[in-house]
């Protein structure tokens, strides 16, 4: 009997399988397209919640959901409509901002448990700069956080991020105006440093 020569579970991949040929492999139960399509997307994923969230734990749970809703999904994916990309954004944030409301998020001192204990002090500025920014993000207002996430960090455009979260452009630069005033005041102290460790 012949056999592929690939029984491993690795995924398989071609640069001619784009997420809607995924997306129909999983539907016809294709386990090797899911891993595929889990891994190229994981990170983002993660990472868009982690914005939200503040929390890796969290996040990761959040992605967690994210794909167990994509997976139902996958067999009545309709392509040529919005991006999975798109899609999975705006699960994620919408699944973060209702977990963060909802309190169940751990204090953010968690997150420095995998930083060095005793960094070089160029280093050690660098990551007090980042912890600072980072907490200023964490306490902004949900969609606060994640219209920046969006357009800063992910590089979405503006229509883009108005979609994902259900808003006219007009209310998503309303966000993005209250989030950066907001972050500067939070980061008022820190802003000569900010521009120490650019030059």
């Amino acid at each position: 009997m012949g056999q592929s020569g690939n029984d491993d579970d690795t995924p398989v991949r071609s640069p001619d399988r784009d997420d809607a040929t995924l997306l129909s492999l999983i539907a016809a139960g294709d386990q090797r397209a899911w891993k595929e399509l889990v891994e190229r997307h994981l990170g983002f994923v993660v990472a868009m919640a982690w914005r939200v969230i503040g929390n890796r734990q969290e996040a990761e749970d959040v992605a967690q959901e994210t794909f167990i809703r994509l997976i139902k999904k996958a067999p009545n994916w309709e392509t040529g409509t919005a991006s999975l990309r798109a899609w999975l954004a705006r699960v994620a944030i919408n699944l973060a901002i209702d977990r963060k409301r909802a309190g169940r998020t751990v204090p953010l001192e968690t997150e420095s448990a995998n930083e060095p204990s005793q960094p070089p002090p160029a280093i050690e500025r660098r990551l007090d700069i980042e912890r600072s920014v980072r907490t200023a993000m964490h306490q902004l207002p949900e969609r606060q956080a994640a219209a920046l996430a969006l357009v800063h960090y992910e590089q979405f455009s503006g229509v883009e991020a108005a979609d994902f979260l259900n808003i006219s452009v007009e209310a998503l630069e309303s966000l993005l105006a209250r989030g950066r005033r907001s972050l500067r005041a939070a980061l008022s102290g820190k802003v000569h440093e900010l521009l120490e460790g650019e030059s």
